[in-house]
């Protein structure tokens, strides 16, 4: 098949990774004819473009920012609909939400018509959003929808929250859990000690590690607010943030203000393939974000074998059994993680019994092959 991907732009995030393999995946398993279509790659998030250009054929769409202005919008429009008429995809497979909505106007636009697949990655329109522009959100997502064949989410609280929206009916929608490289994962044990090292950690402390860009609806702070309860049951424990952002100047001088500079490491921006050393070195692993479609942190510290304490948010707890591979606790909450980090902290068997169940129950969820079988059959089940 000649399928064309478009994605808002080539960041270090979740989605971007979760392209790239679904690309290289059709390229090297199938030998599909793939052209991925992204804007330019601006940001402090860090870029995924040299290592994606080694691999997939790539086209620039200038003008596809991921701000709103009609003016850009426009013309990211017309570039589309100009490159989509070259390649003539039988397939395109939109992603995020500007690609989303200009990617499937203009496939949806063409003549022969390709098949059209949008997923979900996370939802534009959230709780903790302007009420006007919420609406103004779903107003786009519903327009898009109608201009696609299927939507793909990465969970299924995606689906729910966009059926619960009037998005689209239920029956438009598949959930294909977010794949990766599981095998770093598996094997990162074996990491632990040279990453410790590395950071200034010795065998005695307890990590509690966060991975996230330093970004508004992330949570550091809540995390921040509770490491001085923390802190006074646990004296041991230390606190790692992997990832960069307009909030890092803003969190360590909080960290700075309360006196815990000794307590808390920033490992700073890194690449993606230095994830599983980075969590091989953390005892836990916290997620506090207030938005995230199934955040790919959770499976990844599960498969490392490592318990995960979660807000209850979006996909969370398709990852996070409570109880049982880890805690889900309400949002914003700040006593409440500071007794789940305690409770793990303490109890190095819990933490050994809930990070090994993650690991037996996730292994082929979140195998990126497994996910791009899948996509494909997606891709099958609607191709003209």
């Amino acid at each position: 098949m000649k399928v064309a991907h478009i994605i808002t732009r080539l960041i270090i995030g979740g989605a971007q990774e979760n392209t790239l393999f679904n690309c290289a995946d059709l390229i090297n398993g199938f030998g599909d004819d793939v052209l991925l279509l992204t804007g330019p790659t601006l940001g402090p998030e860090g870029s995924l473009m040299q290592r994606a250009s080694e691999k997939i054929p790539i086209k620039i769409v200038p003008h596809l920012i991921r701000n709103i202005s009609p003016f850009h919008d426009i013309r990211a429009y017309l570039e589309l609909r100009q490159m989509l008429n070259e390649f003539q995809p039988d397939v395109v497979h939109t992603h995020s939400a500007k690609a989303g909505v200009l990617g499937r106007a203009a496939a949806w636009a063409m003549n022969p018509r390709p098949a059209v697949v949008h997923t979900v990655h996370g939802a534009p329109f959230y709780p903790y959003q302007n009420v006007l522009v919420r609406k103004f959100y779903q107003c786009c997502e519903r327009w898009a929808a109608k201009r696609c064949d299927a939507i793909i989410s990465v969970a299924d609280a995606m689906t729910e929250l966009m059926v619960n929206a009037g998005i689209a009916p239920r029956e438009k929608f598949t959930t294909i859990y977010s794949g990766m490289d599981i095998e770093p994962f598996l094997k990162s044990k074996e990491l632990r000690d040279t990453t410790r090292m590395k950071l200034g950690l010795t065998d005695d402390d307890i990590v509690i590690g966060k991975i996230a860009r330093l970004f508004r609806l992330k949570g550091h702070e809540f995390v921040i607010d509770a490491a001085s309860q923390i802190i006074r049951q646990v004296p041991n424990v230390r606190f790692l943030f992997v990832g960069d952002g307009i909030l890092t100047a803003k969190h360590r001088a909080k960290i700075a203000k309360l006196g815990l500079e000794k307590y808390v490491l920033f490992a700073g921006l890194i690449s993606p393939e230095e994830i599983p050393s980075l969590i091989s070195a953390m005892d836990i692993v916290v997620h506090t974000s207030l938005r995230e479609g199934l955040a790919r942190v959770l499976p990844q510290a599960l498969l490392s074998g490592k318990p995960v304490i979660s807000y209850d948010i979006d996909g969370a707890k398709e990852a996070v059994l409570d109880g049982e591979t880890g805690f889900l606790l309400p949002p914003k909450s700040v006593n409440e993680l500071a007794a789940a980090a305690v409770k793990l902290a303490v109890n190095p068997e819990l933490r050994e019994q809930m990070g090994q169940n993650g690991r037996h129950k996730f292994s082929k969820r979140f195998d990126h092959l497994f996910m791009t079988e899948q996509i494909r059959q997606v891709y099958l089940q609607y191709r003209r």
